[in-house]
């Protein structure tokens, strides 16, 4: 109730909006966020800098003529490009039935195997990762109790048994994300209009290269706001899947990106890519190692760090084709992960509502 009438008093905002350039809605949105520290306890990271100084700046992208809605996640069957580090998933369709003595015919669907949180255009839960204080060596027993995870807890208080769900910091946790978002196309600017290559980063530099080239250095990346990467790697995203070359590699965003990502609070990254991370060619079968940078002993740094230190949210497998292609640089982003209690992740359905600028 207090998001519907905090987006209500918004939009009203935002009437108002109409009248005033993007810069000034901005400039009136940042004494509306709040700033950390973070309540203690805190389950949510950066998804603390919700409210009403980042519905605001929603309400302005709402209220312009000639807005658009744009899906930004790709369509979930049997036969879509599936996660080597999630079970596959099954949708198992069952007959039209009917209930005896009415005139009813109705139809369903069980998902009969698989890891829906890790399948398709899916969310990361804060409590998805942990940190060990030494590399395991792989052959003594994992040892799962010296996790840490975000918020300096302890395995035995997030996950506290094999086949426990998640205590804290399951994606349940997460609030509903209707804030600004700032698209970045990595394909036209580092790509020169060819989609990443694998391994290829995304790095602070060239995040601040892409805000000037895209005429948004002034704006920058807010506090609140919602960061999305267009790296054309999306393209090999095909369904039904012909060839298994997409879920193996890809582009990323850098280590460096990730801390200047923090730096400014961002709530949530999201990539046309399976991992966030890049992931160079043969890397996950061993043949390569991760690309330079990366620290020892963290080959999925940018899941280490976004998840148990920054506290800022994921998306893998954003579908930003047509957001770039319209040049939406700016948007008002809806993000609603499913509420599984003790879940670490969760498929999920992004929109964007902007203005194409072509």
């Amino acid at each position: 109730m207090r998001i519907a009438y905090g987006i209500a008093f918004a939009l009203l905002l935002g009437s108002s909006a109409l009248a005033q350039d993007e810069a000034q809605v901005t400039e009136r949105s940042k004494a509306l966020v709040p700033v950390p520290p973070w309540p203690a306890g805190d389950e949510r990271g950066m998804a603390n800098a919700l409210g009403p100084g980042t519905w605001l700046r929603c309400a302005h992208y709402l209220a312009q003529p000639g807005a658009r809605a744009y899906e930004l996640s790709h369509e979930r069957s049997n036969t879509m490009p599936m996660s080597p580090f999630g079970a596959k998933l099954e949708y198992r369709y069952r007959p039209t039935v009917g209930i005896p003595g009415t005139l009813h015919a109705f139809n369903g669907e069980d998902v009969a195997s698989g890891e829906i949180g890790a399948q398709g255009t899916q969310m990361d839960a804060l409590g998805h990762f942990a940190v060990l204080p030494q590399p395991w060596d792989g052959k003594s027993p994992y040892p799962a109790d010296k996790s840490v995870y975000y918020g300096g807890r302890s395995q035995a208080q997030v996950k506290p048994a094999p086949d426990a769900p998640l205590k804290a910091l399951g994606i349940e946790k997460v609030p509903p994300i209707v804030t600004s978002a700032v698209l970045l196309d990595a394909k036209a600017a580092l790509g020169g209009g060819a989609k990443l290559k694998p391994g290829q980063l995304v790095t602070a530099a060239d995040i601040e290269a892409m805000l000037k080239a895209q005429g948004l250095a002034a704006r920058g990346l807010l506090p609140g706001d919602v960061l999305y990467i267009h790296t054309g790697w999306g393209e090999g995203w095909k369904d039904p899947e012909t060839e298994k070359g997409y879920y193996f590699k890809g582009p990323g965003l850098a280590y460096d990106a990730a801390k200047y990502v923090e730096a400014k609070r961002v709530v949530l990254v999201a990539l046309d890519n399976p991992f966030t991370d890049p992931v160079s060619d043969g890397q996950l079968e061993g043949k390569a190692g991760p690309p330079a940078g990366t620290p020892p002993g963290l080959p999925f740094v940018i899941h280490h760090h976004n998840l148990t230190q920054a506290g800022i949210h994921q998306i893998q497998n954003a579908n930003l084709g047509a957001l770039a292609r319209d040049k939406v640089w700016t948007s008002c982003t809806i993000i609603l992960p499913l509420r599984d209690r003790g879940a670490s992740g969760s498929p999920v359905r992004p929109v964007a509502i902007g203005v194409p600028r072509i």
